[in-house]
């Protein structure tokens, strides 16, 4: 699991980081909230951990914008606010998740854990681009069985639809921190699903963005 962590205070994020990580959570902290609404239009989140109170902008205008935007990455809104009227209006601006500061990281990660695996509610999982159908399920494309971070690879492609995908998200987010070094994995896997496009006689094509990443268009 991937999140982002959203928190201006400093000490705190520092703790709360340490945990996550030690529990295999991998986590990019933003202590500001236009650092935040940057990263959180990234498509390599499994979900944002997101303060109200920050500097440079709150947490419910990231929250708004993301989704405008259509960027559905769940939200657990994080407020030392308890009342009522506070949590209400953080859900019904979009938020999946409230939780009250100060809390145990132990409930943090719970609650991350159950937001993570619940299935969207009244919306296909099928992602389509073009002549291209992907289900991330049965991790095929147009019919198609792909390896596990061929998958991988693909759903973050379809989710940000036509933006390009940078190549250290993708290798972050499919291998992990530790695999940071070896870039040349991307370029394997993304030739792996091109040749596979190409089988499909697919009108689809991974495009390279030289010194920035990979992105879907459709050929002319």
């Amino acid at each position: 699991m991937r999140i982002l962590y959203v928190e201006d205070e400093q000490l705190l994020a520092d703790a709360v980081t340490h945990l996550l990580k030690k529990s295999g959570i991998n986590v990019d902290w933003a202590e500001d909230g236009e650092e935040g609404l940057r990263l959180a239009k990234k498509p390599v989140y499994d979900a944002i951990v997101l303060d109200i109170m920050l500097p440079k902008m709150s947490g419910l205008e990231i929250l708004e914008i993301i989704r405008k935007q259509g960027i559905k990455t769940p939200v657990i809104m994080l407020s030392a606010l308890s009342e009522v009227e506070d949590k209400i209006k953080g859900l019904e601006s979009g938020a999946d998740d409230y939780l009250a500061k100060p809390f145990k990281t132990k409930e943090l990660i719970a609650r991350l854990n159950a937001l993570v695996r619940r299935p969207a509610l009244q919306e296909s999982k099928l992602l389509k681009f073009g002549d291209l159908e992907f289900d991330p399920d049965s991790r095929t494309v147009n019919g198609i069985e792909l390896t596990e971070k061929e998958s991988d690879i693909l759903e973050m492609l379809f989710k940000s639809g036509d933006k390009t995908v940078q190549k250290d998200y993708i290798l972050a987010h499919v291998w992990g921190a530790e695999m940071l070094a070896e870039d040349n994995y991307v370029e394997v896997y993304m030739s792996y699903l091109r040749k596979k496009l190409r089988s499909l006689k697919s009108k689809v094509e991974i495009k390279t963005i030289r010194g920035l990443g990979y992105k879907l268009c459709s050929k002319s």
